[in-house]
């Protein structure tokens, strides 16, 4: 019983100094978002080849509003499968924040955005280069933002409080089930259960990174603060996570295989990042 009283009262300690800067970082996002929107959907829509650059710098702001964009500007037509893939690559959720809450980690955020960001942009190309008619199906030009909800009128107050009340839920529910497991099981054998310093760990995290919810790249990030698993599995899980860009994607665009196919190479792109940072000792 002393036991738990103890986690519970890290686990609220550790996840009340983040509230602060959670609210305040959401705020801002929820700005960005919410006034640019449409210059960001104009932007995609003409850049050209320019696309995959372009769509990795929007995938770095750490929400999955600009997968949701990306998503409906592809199913419109607008945007190549390149430039699609390029900003569900880039794109960290809530990762970063979490990790910009956590004092000393700032190098973290830099090497990480600097690697899905280049990941992104290689990906992106190369996709478009040498697989694109493999993949996609002419499309019409349609309505660029039909689903994304980027023309509702709610204001940027209360989005940024429901993001960082719910992001607030997941980390005390996983921070407090992570604090657990060390106590009882140690950080070693937790690792060594996720297959921690071996090239399986990199299709692990991927695999949960393709979660459609934010909960994902939560659960990857209090991983890799915690030392459970490793630098590069923790991007090859963060670039397999577009959040609910994916369930938009399968929402919004009929072609049934196409989809599939851009899952698949998603996840292939995600689990060869990880495997090749993992082999060259990238930790």
């Amino acid at each position: 019983m002393t036991l738990l009283k103890d986690i519970l009262l890290d686990t609220t300690l550790d996840c009340l100094k983040m509230l602060p800067f959670l609210f305040a970082a959401f705020l801002v996002i929820e700005a960005l978002e919410y006034y640019s929107g449409e210059f960001t959907a104009r932007l995609l829509a003409g850049v050209g080849k320019a696309g995959p650059v372009v769509g990795a710098a929007a995938g770095c702001v750490p929400q999955c509003g600009f997968s949701v964009l990306a998503s409906n500007l592809y199913a419109g037509g607008i945007i190549s499968v390149g430039t699609l893939l390029s900003v569900f690559i880039a794109t960290s959720d809530e990762a970063l924040l979490i990790i910009m809450g956590n004092p000393g980690r700032g190098k973290d955020v830099v090497f990480l955005l600097l690697t899905k960001v280049i990941i992104a942009v290689i990906a992106g190309y190369v996709t478009d280069i040498f697989l694109s008619r493999r993949i996609e199906v002419p499309k019409e030009c349609g309505t660029l933002c039909s689903d994304c909800g980027c023309e509702e009128d709610g204001g940027i107050l209360k989005p940024a409080l429901h993001h960082t009340v719910k992001i607030f839920i997941y980390l005390f529910i996983f921070t407090g089930l992570l604090n657990l497991c060390i106590e009882v099981l140690g950080i070693g054998e937790l690792s060594t259960l996720l297959l921690g310093n071996t090239v399986f760990q990199p299709v692990i995290a991927a695999v949960i990174g393709l979660i459609p919810n934010c909960a994902a790249s939560v659960i990857l990030t209090q991983l890799y603060l915690n030392g459970a698993i490793s630098f590069a599995s923790v991007i090859a899980g963060l670039c397999t996570g577009a959040g609910i860009g994916l369930v938009v994607l399968f929402k919004v665009n009929r072609q049934r295989k196409e989809n599939m196919k851009i899952l698949a190479v998603l996840f292939a792109v995600g689990v060869a990042a990880g495997v090749v940072l993992e082999l060259a000792g990238v930790f």
